[in-house]
């Protein structure tokens, strides 16, 4: 039997229960180095098990996200994207001609966050960054 994948165990820990599918949308999710939507996930998922429905995956999705097993995005391009919930804080920049998501963290750009929040008379307990952009045009040598 294969290794549990890090989202299957999560689930687990939780006590949800494990269907043969889920395990295979878990490790899906767990296996994905970009941020899928929910037909993406459907799209891998089906290649390993074609009697998982997009119902399916819907619903184990919503699941895990109310689990804070998933995050949920919203990149600007209307549909919902997931990655695994991660205990270390990260931002994303994305490229709106691509939709490629790059992740990055910015020590600067959390202090800078808890500062202004200070400013006003708060303190920060959470936040999210996305950045849109566009490439550079190539620069001459």
């Amino acid at each position: 039997m294969s290794q549990l994948s890090r989202i299957e165990h999560l689930c687990l820990e939780k006590g949800m229960k494990m269907t043969g599918q889920r395990r295979i949308i878990a490790r899906v999710l767990s296996e994905a180095a970009d941020h899928p939507d929910v037909e993406e996930v459907y799209r891998r998922a089906v290649r390993i098990d074609p009697r998982i429905s997009i119902a399916t995956v819907y619903r184990t999705v919503r699941l895990f996200e109310e689990a804070n097993i998933l995050e949920r995005h919203d990149f600007g391009d209307g549909r919902s994207r997931y990655e695994e919930a991660s205990d270390e804080h990260h931002d994303h920049l994305i490229d709106i001609q691509s939709g490629r998501v790059i992740e990055f963290r910015s020590p600067e750009i959390e202090v800078l966050q808890r500062q202004i929040a200070e400013r006003h008379g708060y303190r920060l307990v959470g936040h999210r960054l996305e950045l849109f952009g566009v490439p550079m045009e190539a620069r001459e040598k």
